[in-house]
């Protein structure tokens, strides 16, 4: 199935389980999906089973936000006391649509009391109280945390005693029946051979092929190891050699520490969830990664390079491609009715010459050193195969038999995933675009959304010119709404309200400006203006956010800093 049938599928309110390869494209749907939502006005919560997971898709844990914590079984005692506490059961009531991303670390008992808690909050005994629930992930991944903290790494599996701990095991998943959506595009890697043996091992057949490729790609001599991060299963082989490199390396050390504001469970999560660390350490010649997405600084999670130098206190990063970016301070949040409750802000980057596999899941890597010797569950080895994007940037130490092992009943159950997927898009194929385009817009009226809401996904359901999501933010500036009153309507934060007024100030010609952009600012963020735009001339250059930050010694916010650098004119 491809990304624009699934989400088709998507909008029409069916309960969704979407899945697929690693590089198939689920994250890319689900943010396509996400704007859709925003645009017609429809409350919905962006969730995942970890807080690694959430933090890369900008939500919190599901474990947070229905409020259950750690536990993974309710008492009724304690499920009627939970329905009764005020910010869970305003979180749950005003919520249309729950995401769930890598459901396959989500045990079938967790998935069963957030279907309870939703079902007593919301008082209707329905799937999830009545939510339109998507499932995101892949089981090929690693397992539920719970039953990783039990596994024996001699596990055999008996046909005779299936497990039960995978999500799809549950009750509330076969209630929800969701509609599954297997996707079939590749974007991740490049390689057929990579391909192969990642398809060999999914199949669970003729693994000595995968074997043979895999034993070619092991280096024995490992003097002569191209600089590339390592990937081990333990956190000590990690943390020992991150260390152990960077104390080697001549020079002082930077210090970056972390600052956080909002509510302080939810900064807990988004810690954990964070790949930069509370307090970053580096050295010239230290290798790192980054740990966020801007395209815009030709940088992505996973991208790889070398700490050059220091300009003031920011971080210069050679890639491996060449490129030289001054790294500033990033910001991560947690967002909720589009209002920021949580946010965080620190470099981001962290060392690279290890890393755990469990933290490169979601990532995208030209190359990795791998220790396989010491896999000891289902999936890890496939995780750590899959986060590379050609046969070539695979560089082995060593690997176990575990390694070319998925879960028997994955195995099982993936050819069925797949049979359904076919059914779905059979079934929805043969739908006409006025049958689609009505369930779409029931839906919408059933959320109390808007139909009338430009989309910016493509070609909409409804037959409406598309627009895209500058030209959209450019509108509501001419039509005389304040910056700070787009940030409320569109439900988004104040960097990509202003990342659109960049793009809009490149293009005069083609997005003439009814009235300056100063006036569309909030006075207090214009207040420092001329002071900032002095600092910038006494610089000789505009340089980073961080260096003119301590320049003016932190009088002036990132904001104001930001604000002030848009409208600087040299």
């Amino acid at each position: 199935m491809t990304q624009a049938e699934a989400l088709t599928i998507l909008k029409t309110g069916a309960n969704v389980f979407l899945t697929g390869e690693p590089g198939s494209g689920k994250s890319y749907t689900i943010n396509q999906y996400v704007t859709y939502l925003k645009e017609h006005g429809i409350s919905h919560a962006i969730t995942a089973s970890t807080g690694i997971a959430a933090t890369h898709i900008g939500g919190m844990t599901i474990h947070s936000w229905s409020g259950v914590g750690i536990r993974d079984r309710l008492s009724e005692y304690e499920l009627d006391m939970l329905a009764q506490k005020e910010y869970v059961v305003k979180r749950i009531q005003k919520t249309s649509v729950l995401i769930i991303d890598e459901i396959s670390m989500l045990s079938n008992t967790m998935l069963d009391t957030i279907d309870s808690v939703c079902r007593a909050v919301r008082g209707k005994d329905e799937s999830f109280g009545g939510l339109q629930i998507i499932f995101v992930g892949d089981f090929f991944q690693l397992p539920p945390i719970q039953r990783r903290m039990q596994m024996d790494p001699n596990d055999i599996f008996d046909e005779s005693e299936i497990p039960t701990f995978f999500a799809f095991n549950s009750k509330a998943w076969e209630q929800a029946a969701p509609v599954v959506c297997y996707l079939s595009e590749q974007h991740r890697q490049s390689d057929d051979d990579l391909l192969q043996i990642l398809t060999t091992l999914r199949n669970g057949e003729r693994l000595f092929e995968a074997h043979e490729f895999l034993t070619e790609r092991i280096h024995k001599d490992r003097t002569r190891l191209p600089p590339v991060t390592k990937l081990y299963s333990h956190n000590y082989d990690v943390d020992t050699l991150n260390g152990g490199e960077l104390t080697k390396l001549p020079g002082f050390t930077k210090k970056y520490e972390m600052t956080t504001t909002g509510n302080k469970a939810l900064i807990e999560n988004l810690k954990k969830g964070c790949l930069s660390p509370e307090v970053l350490e580096l050295k010239v010649g230290a290798k790192v990664m980054f740990t966020k997405n801007n395209p815009t600084e030709k940088y992505m999670n996973g991208t790889l390079g070398e700490i050059i130098e220091f300009k003031n206190t920011t971080p210069v990063v050679k890639t491996h491609n060449g490129e030289l970016i001054e790294v500033e301070e990033m910001e991560w949040t947690v967002e909720e009715d589009g209002k920021v409750k949580a946010r965080l802000a620190q470099i981001p980057l962290r060392l690279a010459w290890a890393i755990t596999i469990h933290k490169s899941q979601g990532m995208s890597l030209d190359g990795a050193i791998m220790d396989l010797s010491r896999v000891f569950e289902y999936g890890q080895g496939y995780v750590a195969l899959s986060r590379v994007r050609t046969l070539k940037g695979i560089y082995l130490l060593g690997f176990n038999e575990r390694a070319l092992e998925v879960h028997p009943q994955i195995l099982m159950q993936d050819g069925v995933f797949r049979d359904a997927s076919d059914i779905a898009e059979d079934l929805f194929g043969k739908m006409t675009n006025e049958e689609l385009n009505q369930m779409h817009v029931n839906f919408i009226l059933a959320c109390g959304g808007s139909v009338k809401a430009r989309t910016v996904m493509g070609e909409d359901s409804f037959g409406t010119t598309k627009v895209s999501t500058v030209t959209i933010t450019y509108d509501l500036l001419n039509e005389g709404f304040s910056v700070e009153e787009i940030i409320k309507k569109r439900g988004m934060v104040f960097g990509t309200i202003l990342s659109h007024i960049e793009k809009i100030l490149e293009n005069p010609a083609e997005h003439p400006l009814k009235r300056s952009i100063e006036q569309s600012f909030d006075k207090k963020l214009l207040k420092n203006i001329a002071a900032i735009h002095k600092l910038f001339n006494r610089q000789g250059a505009l340089g980073s956010l961080k260096s003119a930050y301590d320049a003016g010694g932190g009088k002036y916010s990132y904001d104001e800093i930001k604000v002030a650098r848009l409208l600087y004119k040299k």
